[in-house]
């Protein structure tokens, strides 16, 4: 049996008549560049969301980028993150000639240990920016407390946290701004790149829709140097048409993640934790093992494909050998990048497949 770590063939038969029809409609329309289609995305995020402004942008690595902008990030400036996320979050950070500053993980949930975050502040420190892993959010009321205290940003990295909540609060409403992917494997994904960011004040949400169009918000009238980061009409379109169904893929993730979570209940593996008052989305179902490689191997034999989020944490990436960081720093980033595997989640599995992935890691402990 083939089972794919995911499956968007399975989604777009799903919906491809509502797709085809949507995409042909913006080819009729040759209106590529934001207008009707990226207003009505965006009017329909900020409600799904609950955010006063949600700005359509190129991708969700530009999402971050124009976040940290919009904060004033510069160089020289510190902004404290997690090493155990993907690259954007400190690459973002890093273009903009600051300085990432890593905390290690709590290795319950992979978010950020909050309680090492007031030891790496400092008088350079500007930002605070929680990632949101796997469909679980951050701690974030020992964040915003933090940032209250310290007059510190708070950018929320919530590219895989889209319709997950914390205490009420949906991800990428609590802090200052919100990031978004819309990379075709997220939860919500586009058929290309494509990202949001979201704010709820007036001055930010203004400041970033200029950023996104060059700085300008009379064309060829420039405020700021912003960059060229437009969401285009024909991945809103798509966006747009896969919101309505957001809700009813998120639930079946959560049921699909349930039924591994009491079928490999007993096993030597670590299974997900979700923290009190949080809704999980389940970007990902990552479980851990020492022998994450073994069994990695013994799936794909069988094939069964599963992918690791993160085999490097990023405070020991060549790109950010210049920061100081040796293998020892942050080990509890290092131990998870050793030990995650992310099983098959998406909304079109099927208990036959998950019953076979299930039976395949019990007979790989079985016989070791």
């Amino acid at each position: 049996m083939k089972i794919p770590s995911q499956d968007l063939k399975r989604q777009y038969k799903s919906i491809q008549n509502e797709i085809d029809a949507v995409v042909l409609d913006v080819l009729a329309q040759q209106s590529f560049i934001l207008g009707p289609y990226v207003e009505s995305f965006e009017n329909s995020m900020a409600n799904y969301c609950g955010a006063k402004y949600a700005i359509g942008v190129s991708s969700g690595t530009d999402a971050l980028l124009l976040a940290l902008m919009a904060c004033g990030i510069k160089s020289g400036d510190e902004v404290i993150t997690t090493p155990f996320t993907f690259f954007a979050t400190a690459g973002s950070i890093a273009r903009l000639g600051a300085l990432p500053v890593f905390v290690d993980i709590d290795p319950a949930t992979y978010n950020i240990d909050v309680r090492k975050i007031a030891s790496a502040v400092s008088s350079k420190t500007k930002a605070l920016l929680p990632v949101h892993l796997f469909g679980q959010c951050a701690e974030m009321d020992a964040i915003l407390e933090m940032a209250q205290t310290k007059g510190l940003y708070v950018v929320e990295d919530a590219a895989q946290a889209i319709g997950a909540f914390y205490k009420g609060k949906q991800a990428g409403t609590m802090g200052d701004t919100g990031c978004f992917s819309f990379y075709p494997s997220k939860n919500l994904g586009a058929y290309g790149d494509g990202g949001l960011v979201t704010a709820n004040d007036d001055e930010m949400g203004a400041l970033i829709k200029a950023l996104r169009v060059h700085g300008s918000n009379t064309r060829y009238y420039h405020e700021y140097v912003g960059i060229n980061g437009r969401l285009d009409a024909l991945q809103a379109a798509i966006l747009h048409t896969k919101l309505k169904h957001l809700n009813e893929w998120s639930e079946k993730r959560r049921t699909v993640a349930a039924y591994y979570d009491e079928h490999l209940s007993g096993m030597p593996v670590r299974l997900p934790e979700i923290m009190n008052g949080n809704t999980h989305i389940y970007h990902q179902y990552v479980i851990a093992t020492p022998k994450r490689d073994l069994l990695k191997e013994h799936l794909s034999v069988q094939g069964i494909e599963t992918v690791i989020y993160y085999p490097v944490p990023l405070h020991l990436q060549k790109c950010f050998a210049y920061l100081g960081y040796k293998s020892g720093d942050l080990p509890v980033s290092e131990k998870a990048a050793n030990e995650v595997l992310s099983l098959p989640v998406f909304p079109e599995i099927t208990r036959e497949e998950q019953d076979f992935v299930i039976e395949q890691i019990k007979a790989f402990f079985t016989r070791k």
